[in-house]
């Protein structure tokens, strides 16, 4: 019996083996020939070349047609048809008396929007940042069901913007849930969408709710990394609770949490779908964003032309902001690295 189990299992090996060895020498047959021109030592490159080749057709390619767009001008989508007008968009955006007054600007919408993008990551980001460690020291001691909680946090990273949008939407409209509870307790209902200043409130509150998760877990794993071996020192010397989190904890924390500041603030200055779905930019232009900005101007105006060229300038203005940004956590990332490398 066991020898018929054998020579069962032996056939089918040989069976999924036949269509395996066929691919294989088919793809040999095409980099046999490529190897022996390029050497061995150039195949890597080989292999890179279809993700080069999707690379540039969906990063290089489009970056390179909005900045096409964003020097010429007309509501023709064909280059041949549209007229060059050089810094004409970037001119228009920044034609303002005074900078921090959006109604002393020529193009006041997109000046709001950067208010309100500044306004909305300050806070988004240091709320974010305190929660987020807060809740990783919590969720860091030996709870019940620590497995669960943490499973929970992490559970609205995985949903999607608009799905976020809308189940708070439908939680905070005035006829929504929570003001029926508030309602049915004796309390008035509140406009958290209506009101421009709760309306930012609420789209900061949605936010962090949707994307803690994931700076928490950064955070876990540096909280993870401490060695345990300093607390026992501190719990023999006598150290207060407070004295060790901030003497210890907080400044091994740090690394981390500058990652999750600069990973947040990328986040929040490209923030949209959530707060587009949740406010519609409302009431007015209370919580429209710098990239709510770029889609009404390029793709949902009402009423009035669709300017390609202002949205594509808008657009690399904001391309600008991130790659300073990302420049920013490079240079801090690589700065630790050599820290460590000289400990």
């Amino acid at each position: 019996m066991k020898n018929i189990r054998i020579n069962i299992k032996n056939f089918f090996i040989r069976v999924f083996n036949i269509p395996f060895a066929f691919l294989m020498h088919a793809i040999d047959i095409i980099m046999w020939p490529i190897q022996k021109i390029v050497g061995v030592r150039n195949m890597p490159y080989i292999f890179l070349l279809p993700n080069l080749f999707f690379f540039g057709l969906f990063v290089i390619v489009p970056l390179g047609v909005n900045v096409a767009f964003s020097v010429t001008g007309g509501d023709e989508l064909l280059f041949a048809n549209r007229e060059f007008s050089g810094a004409k968009h970037y001119n228009y955006l920044f034609d303002c008396e005074n900078y921090l007054n959006a109604n002393t600007c020529t193009e006041d919408f997109f000046w709001r929007g950067v208010h309100n993008t500044i306004f909305f990551v300050i806070f988004q980001v240091g709320l974010m940042i305190f929660f987020s460690l807060l809740t990783a020291v919590i969720l860091n001691k030996k709870i019940i069901g620590r497995g669960f909680f943490r499973s929970v946090f992490f559970f609205p990273v995985l949903l999607s913007p608009v799905v976020v949008g809308l189940i708070w939407q439908w939680i905070l409209l005035k006829n929504g849930i929570l003001n029926a509870f508030i309602e049915a307790n004796g309390g008035d209902k509140f406009s958290f969408l209506t009101d421009p200043g709760w309306a930012m409130t609420s789209s900061i509150f949605v936010s962090i709710w949707a994307h803690m998760g994931f700076y928490t877990l950064i955070v876990l794993a540096g909280l993870q990394a401490i060695p345990p071996n300093l607390y026992e020192a501190a719990e023999m010397d006598g150290t207060s609770r407070e004295r060790t989190f901030f003497r210890i904890t907080l400044p091994l924390l740090m690394p981390n949490l500058l990652v999750v500041f600069i990973l947040a603030s990328i986040k929040g200055v490209q923030t949209f779908d959530e707060i587009y779905v949740l406010t519609g930019g409302g009431p007015g232009t209370s919580t429209s964003l710098i990239v709510q900005y770029i889609f009404t101007t390029g793709f949902a105006s009402s009423g009035s032309v669709q300017n390609f060229g202002l949205a594509a300038a808008a657009s690399m203005v904001l391309g600008v902001v991130l790659l300073l940004l990302t420049l920013i956590q490079l240079y801090l990332s690589r700065s630790r690295e050599n820290k460590h490398q000289e400990i």
